[in-house]
């Protein structure tokens, strides 16, 4: 199969993408050899129940990502996505990722179904705050309230944002074409977003150093990473719309 040409004719392509994304830009993966709950147990750090227990601990694990976050740069793999989108090849990012990457890239659409880093939220007036670096106060409080503020993220136990939700589905409904990079495949209900694709008609393309538990369903896999894939991915689906449009 052409991938590139697959893309190129797509009407409605959608990216999916996960902690492999990211992985190239030096922000830990959760899962895989070297992923961070190979150092922390999830629920002392990333359930509701840790954070009553222990605030301070949790926003110190936090600050710890913000700070390699904000050090961080987008991969040649955001920024291919990015141009995708400018070309009007790419409708929308769906990502599970909460590191801000793809949007610092220059993605407009970006639909965040776990929530960003770089968003505190009050845990008893529920106003939503912008960070646009990491935190300095540990625990932050509310400037409305001086409440307790939580990271805008969801953690386990907790729903998906339900807006963010719906949008994913949508999108994925919609597709023609969804090209699923660097997830693992078994974080629910996010990695049902890609077999709804499919079983809607969309053909979909996984690219990923390892196979998935998406791989089954892919009608293409590609191996390798996002940040050397996706840059010649996109250079050749550009090339076939600049020949297309000539």
């Amino acid at each position: 199969m052409d991938v590139a040409d697959l893309i190129a004719k797509s009407r409605h392509c959608v990216v999916f993408t996960g902690a492999g994304m990211s992985a190239e830009s030096g922000v830990p993966t959760f899962r895989g050899s070297g992923g961070l709950w190979e150092r922390y147990r999830p629920e002392e750090l990333a359930t509701p129940e840790a954070f009553a227990r222990d605030p301070v601990l949790v926003w110190k694990w936090y600050k710890w990502r913000q700070e390699i976050v904000y050090n961080a740069r987008p991969n040649p793999g955001h920024y291919a996505i990015a141009k995708l989108e400018e070309a009007e090849v790419v409708k929308a990012v769906v990502t599970q990722n909460v590191d801000g990457l793809h949007q610092r890239a220059g993605s407009k659409r970006v639909v965040e179904l776990h929530g960003s880093l770089w968003r505190a939220r009050c845990t008893k007036c529920g106003a939503v705050y912008r960070l646009e670096k990491p935190v300095e106060e540990v625990p932050p409080r509310c400037p409305r309230c001086s409440s307790l503020l939580r990271p805008d993220v969801v953690w386990f136990g907790e729903p998906l944002p339900q807006e963010a939700w719906e949008e994913a589905v949508r999108l994925m409904a919609a597709s023609d074409v969804v090209i699923v990079v660097g997830t693992s495949g078994v974080v629910y209900p996010a990695a049902y977003l890609p077999k709804l694709a499919k079983e809607s008609g969309a053909a979909v393309v996984e690219i990923n150093v390892e196979e998935s538990a998406i791989t089954p369903i892919a009608d293409v896999f590609i191996r390798g990473k996002a940040g050397e894939v996706l840059p010649r991915l996109a250079e050749e689906v550009l090339k076939r719309l600049g020949t297309r449009r000539a």
